[in-house]
């Protein structure tokens, strides 16, 4: 079958995808006027969005415009391209979004920004009514797999349906989570159409190391806290948690870029970062046997931490204190891309202009995850999607002719 519009006087937009970046793209198309509709391979739109909500639902962050800026990392990345996109749509207008749907947001002591209700599903519900309501048209178990050049674009879809559209917009999503229908797929389509992409691996993962049976026992599901974790040059402050197979937290999903980039990757925590390693060592200065039980109290450790410090015997504290300010954790890799909360790579910088549009096909943008840039869990993956998708949507208008 062949989706028709109504009329032809108005910009035909098609969206790929009914993830987040898609939902705000239709959105900003929509309200300027546009005839918009979007496609989604599941029967419902919101799926990861919704199995990010589990967490709370982390929006945005209050960081002001440069720092929230240099969160954004990507091979080849424009220069100044984050802090255009964020001033265009960035946290202020993220909250005032969600308040026009008529969901109440806070900040948390930390600078994340949450919904009040701390739940996706009534947001996402409101979202789509707001959409319906804009016209937005819905077309579900539509998987995108062929786009003809043109004016207009002609899309096909696998159930056999077609459609031709004035400008497109992709928002596919990266790797992670396929089951909510971000599998990567676009990739090997891209690659017939000769335009590059990174390939997809896991960011904002865990990663895999081989901990002892003692310390599994004592340590496996607990936090470390307070922590300050290195990779490299790369410093991140934050938590970590110990699992069977390694490591989780926001601590070491900071690293993933760092941590990819070093051939035998490794962590160094410092579990004390508020003591100086002499601090550590005048804590403990009438000690003169069982240092590890002594800096236990001492030094304040929780149990998981002096289980991994228990990993060998001590024989004298200022190498203890060297341990505990410095210890050095060898990774094997990352976890599953499947297992990440989001994905680097995908469409190089290079194959987009300013506007992200494809330059080697006129009318046709992407948007959200499937451009090659990652950023750190905190609000900055959603505003991140949310700020190219805008970007994209008023790019399309263009490119569409909308007045």
């Amino acid at each position: 079958m062949t989706h028709q519009f109504i009329t032809h006087d108005t910009p035909r937009i098609a969206v790929m995808g009914g993830g987040p970046a898609g939902l705000r793209a239709a959105e900003v198309a929509a309200t300027a006027g546009a005839q918009v509709t979007l496609f989604d391979a599941k029967p419902s739109v919101g799926r990861k969005f919704l199995v990010a909500g589990k967490g709370g639902l982390n929006l945005t962050h209050s960081e002001e415009p440069e720092r929230f800026a240099s969160r954004y990392s990507g091979p080849g990345q424009p220069a100044g391209f984050w802090l255009e996109v964020l001033s265009e749509f960035g946290p202020a207008e993220m909250r005032q979004w969600a308040a026009e749907l008529c969901i109440e947001t806070f900040q948390a002591s930390s600078g994340r920004v949450y919904p009040t209700a701390m739940k996706a599903a009534p947001l996402l519900r409101r979202w789509v009514q707001h959409l319906r309501g804009l016209g937005v048209r819905f077309e579900m178990n539509h998987r995108w797999n062929a786009l003809k050049p043109g004016q207009p674009y002609q899309l096909g879809f696998s159930n056999g349906a077609s459609m031709t559209a004035d400008a497109v917009i992709l928002a596919l999503g990266g790797g992670s989570w396929p089951q909510t229908g971000s599998d990567g797929g676009w990739t090997s389509i891209f690659g017939a159409m000769g335009i590059a992409c990174q390939p997809l691996v896991a960011a904002n993962c865990g990663w895999e190391c081989e901990w002892s049976a003692n310390i599994l026992s004592v340590a496996e599901g607990q936090p470390l806290k307070n922590l300050h974790v290195r990779a490299g040059d790369m410093l991140a402050v934050g938590e970590l948690l110990v699992t069977r197979y390694g490591l989780e937290g926001g601590a070491i999903y900071q690293l993933g870029n760092a941590l990819r980039a070093i051939p035998a990757p490794a962590i160094a925590i410092d579990f004390k970062p508020a003591h100086s390693h002499a601090q550590l060592v005048t804590k403990m200065q009438s000690v003169r046997r069982d240092f590890l039980t002594e800096a236990r109290v001492r030094w304040k450790l929780s149990a998981a931490a002096h289980a991994i410090l228990a990993r060998q015997p001590w024989q004298d504290i200022a190498s203890l204190a060297r341990e505990a300010k410095h210890c050095v954790i060898p990774l094997l890799g990352p976890r599953p891309l499947a297992e990440a909360i989001s994905s680097a790579g995908g469409v190089c910088w290079s194959e987009l202009d300013t506007t992200l549009m494809l330059k080697k096909l006129p009318g046709v943008f992407v948007a959200g995850e499937m451009i090659d840039w990652e950023a750190p869990t905190g609000g900055y993956l959603l505003q991140g999607c949310f700020a190219t998708a805008t970007h994209a949507a008023h790019g399309a208008l263009a490119s569409a002719g909308a007045s």
